[in-house]
């Protein structure tokens, strides 16, 4: 279960304001993430930014030449008629740092929808600072108030890094599912085999 609170803080001192957000763990631990930071909705027009964050992402986990994704298919898969996901995106001085993309699954045995994380994304040079956290902490009240019954995500097995983060948060591993995957070309063979 997470316990993760944000809190509002003023400090003033020689008559200048700094206002910092309060980003509290469950173990008690807090860091203070920079006013200029800002986490909203993505809207049509972000879809450059939002390529781009896919690129860095793709580069960071050892793949940049396998991003096919173009802007004309996010409008549409994003923005459409029927949008398959959502975007968070993060900002520090209204510059992008990062982002989380995601989309509603659905559970048989809660019978309710769940939040799946596709992606979660902080660059490299802005870690540390509790962007990734805020992200995750926006996700978790957006599943709350849709009534999900989980949140659930996957990280790649050598980006201990990710696991450590994620472990602290009071998330755990599903050691006990393989996760099983049919590219286009599978698809179809499998949609015209008898």
């Amino acid at each position: 279960m997470l316990r993760i609170s944000l809190q509002r803080f003023a400090q003033h001192g020689n008559r200048i304001g700094c206002a910092f957000w309060l980003v509290m763990d469950n173990q008690h631990r807090v860091k203070m993430v920079a006013e200029n930071f800002q986490i909203r909705p993505a809207r049509v027009e972000d879809v450059p930014i939002i390529l781009q964050l896919i690129r860095d992402l793709a580069t960071y986990e050892r793949a940049p030449d396998e991003v096919t994704a173009t802007e004309e298919q996010l409008v549409d898969v994003l923005f459409g008629e029927r949008p398959a996901a959502e975007v968070l995106l993060a900002f520090e001085a209204e510059l992008p740092v990062g982002f989380a993309v995601y989309f509603y699954n659905f559970s048989t045995w809660l019978g309710r929808a769940g939040l799946y994380l596709e992606d979660l994304f902080v660059k490299p040079e802005k870690r540390g600072k509790g962007y990734g956290r805020a992200l995750l902490v926006e996700l978790a009240k957006i599943a709350r108030d849709r009534g999900c019954g989980r949140m659930e995500w996957a990280v790649l097995n050598w980006n201990e890094p990710a696991i450590k983060f994620y472990r602290a948060l009071g998330a755990k591993p599903m050691n006990e599912w393989t996760v099983f995957r049919l590219t286009r070309d599978e698809i179809a063979s499998l949609a015209n085999s008898e």
